[in-house]
């Protein structure tokens, strides 16, 4: 087995982020700066293909359970660890410039901070941002939980939470766990049930993002809201 040491200095992970950025970088080869070895008989790099391989992809490695990740020859818990905290931080960066008072700017902030909070749940959540008079971020709030239908999303409890708040404006969101954002009649007869109720307490509903797997629905966008 060649060392990457013996490895032209630009092939090598590390050297060519450097010199060429992050996002020059595969898969794989991020994922071995992050791994940092290998295990005896396999370099990093083939380590690291070879975990995608058996994973699918990155983001099923990342949402994989501790028992699956560490079943595999190179991971162990300290790893495991070590990327959820990661993770984690990934999550706070997302979220800062949202929750420290700054006024929304930007949809694909807002729906990157979204996607970040709400597309790996397992089951279904309805939540909101709620919004003062200058569009800053008061909370994130998770309202209801299961299936999301007419039944289940109840106005009065929304309108509670915007009054107690004294939220002036609000971004509705849920997720959709097959991973297919598409907006149902359901979700169309929701939001519009909403709109109506938060306008009798002065209060705006400025857009109703759907979270998929990779993918987005924005209700504003559609011309919907």
């Amino acid at each position: 087995m060649t060392s990457i040491k013996q490895w032209p200095k630009q092939e090598r992970p590390r050297e060519k982020l450097i010199q060429q950025g992050a996002n020059s970088l595969t898969d794989s080869e991020l994922l071995a700066i992050f791994l940092r070895t290998g295990c005896q008989g396999i370099d990093v790099v083939s380590l690291s293909r070879q975990l995608l391989t058996d994973f699918g992809s990155l983001r099923a490695l990342f949402s994989a359970s501790e028992a699956d990740f560490c079943l595999h020859k190179g991971l162990g818990q300290a790893k495991y660890v070590q990327l959820q905290a990661v993770l984690e931080m990934s999550r706070r960066y997302l979220q800062e410039p949202l929750m420290k008072g700054d006024p929304l700017t930007s949809a694909t902030q807002t729906q990157q901070f979204l996607s970040a909070k709400m597309r790996d749940y397992p089951y279904e959540v309805f939540a909101a941002l709620l919004l003062d008079s200058q569009h800053r971020v008061i909370r994130f709030h998770e309202f209801f939980f299961g299936t999301i239908n007419s039944a289940s999303v109840h106005p009065r409890v929304i309108a509670q939470k915007v009054l107690q708040e004294n939220a002036a404006a609000i971004i509705l969101v849920h997720n959709h766990p097959s991973g297919d954002p598409s907006a149902s009649e359901a979700d169309k007869n929701i939001t519009q049930k909403l709109v109506n109720t938060l306008q009798l307490i002065d209060v705006k509903i400025l857009d109703h993002f759907i979270i998929g797997d990779g993918k987005y629905t924005s209700f504003a966008e559609k011309g919907w809201i």
